[in-house]
């Protein structure tokens, strides 16, 4: 199994992941991430001992920015991010607006934010220090998600709707399909 330091590790040594990181950081965006799938699934990859990655349906990026909640300009950002690499299916978020559509009480961060997504082995998020460095946020630890353990963040325990959407979502998703040591973990509420 690996550490922290070895997720941050397998990051630094993927040169495709370095640029995506590179090119966000280029536009400066305040308390930004690059977020779930795209470091889960370099977790579960390696750890799988895939040769060629699996694919991703996009690169989630957040940021934090209270002065501007105009969704207009995260598909500007996510224009500029394409300039920049065209193949790549970029999503920017401003987590200073997604308490909204998301029907929750407003954020204070974004990695308030991460720390409320569906699962624990998805509340994930990297970014580049001042020199580089690749800094990881796992507000909820990295033991599911290098134990291929799926289950809610506690912020999905706390009611049965969320649960219920916690429950469609890792069906849909079947992560097994893809992933076969994944195990996912329902919690029944009363």
């Amino acid at each position: 199994m690996i550490d922290e330091q070895g997720v941050i590790s397998i990051i630094q040594s993927d040169p495709w992941m370095m640029e995506i990181l590179k090119s966000v950081k280029s536009l400066n965006l305040p308390d930004w991430w690059i977020c779930a799938g795209f470091v889960r699934s370099k977790i579960w990859d390696t750890l799988h001992g895939f040769s060629e990655r699996t694919p991703i349906p996009d690169i989630d990026v957040i940021y934090f920015d209270q002065t501007s909640i105009d969704e207009l300009d995260e598909k500007k950002l996510e224009g500029k991010l394409v300039s920049l690499l065209p193949d790549i299916p970029w999503s920017v978020k401003n987590e200073a607006r997604m308490h909204i559509r998301n029907k929750m009480s407003p954020y204070f961060s974004s990695v308030d934010a991460i720390s409320k997504f569906p699962e624990t082995a998805t509340a994930l998020g990297i970014k580049l220090d001042e020199t580089d460095n690749v800094i990881l946020t796992a507000p909820w630890g990295i033991n599911d998600v290098i134990h291929f353990e799926v289950r809610p963040t506690p912020f999905f325990t706390e009611n049965n709707e969320r649960m219920k959407m916690y429950d469609e979502r890792v069906a849909k998703k079947n992560w097994q399909a893809t992933w076969d040591r994944i195990k996912v973990f329902k919690i029944e509420l009363s």
